[in-house]
């Protein structure tokens, strides 16, 4: 089992972790990787156009006026698209653009992403990370200590002082251990965890 070095805030060794090499020394699969990060893109996608056609628009079912002796052309009904107030015609419906994969490719994909992150050593563990007060300058301080500039950091609970501290700091997310993803692994350069998330993602990521 490959070990790290648990570190405090101010980057001083508090000890050190025995990571699973079933989930952090797995295989860097960056085909599978695409996959899963394809599909929550794709997933997003609103695709919220949609207009309506005849059939949609309301009203409609009696024949205007009779069909002959009014001098007016003919008409079936008010919802015809010459109509103002019609329907359109092949106007833009509302498309899914949703992709499913299976739970065994998602989770391979997390491992890699993870593999990744410590085999280029951008894997951090923290013993924890508490702030005194909601100050964004604290959590600022505390990634400068570690001259990152683009992080991903991984908790294990809530904690409302980080949270707070971080959402106007462009360039940093803040999340807990299950939401753990591979196209936020991907985005942000260094992986901030703290040792309890570490166990969670493992006990998930092992069944």
């Amino acid at each position: 089992m490959a070990s790290i070095d648990v570190v405090d805030t101010k980057n001083k060794k508090t000890g050190t972790l025995e990571l699973s090499d079933d989930i952090f020394g797995a295989e860097v699969r960056p085909e599978i990787m695409h996959s899963v990060v394809r599909m929550q893109l794709m997933n997003r996608r609103g695709g919220n156009a949609h207009t309506k056609g005849r059939s949609d628009v309301r009203g409609g079912g009696a024949k205007p006026w009779k069909q002959k002796g009014t001098g007016r052309a003919r008409s079936g009904t008010s919802s015809s698209p010459v109509w103002v107030g019609g329907g359109t015609v092949f106007g833009p419906q509302t498309k899914t653009y949703n992709l499913t994969i299976n739970k065994k490719t998602k989770k391979a994909a997390l491992r890699s992403a993870l593999s990744m992150k410590l085999k280029d050593n951008l894997l951090v563990v923290l013993d924890d990370f508490e702030l005194a007060q909601v100050k964004t300058k604290e959590f600022i301080e505390v990634m400068n200590t570690f001259k990152a500039d683009c992080a991903l950091v991984v908790l294990d609970g809530e904690n409302r002082n980080v949270d707070l501290s971080s959402r106007n700091v462009s360039g940093f997310k803040v999340m807990r251990s299950e939401g753990v993803n591979v196209y936020d692994l991907l985005k942000y350069d260094t992986l901030f965890v703290t040792k309890a998330s570490v166990g969670k993602i493992e006990e998930v990521l092992s069944k």
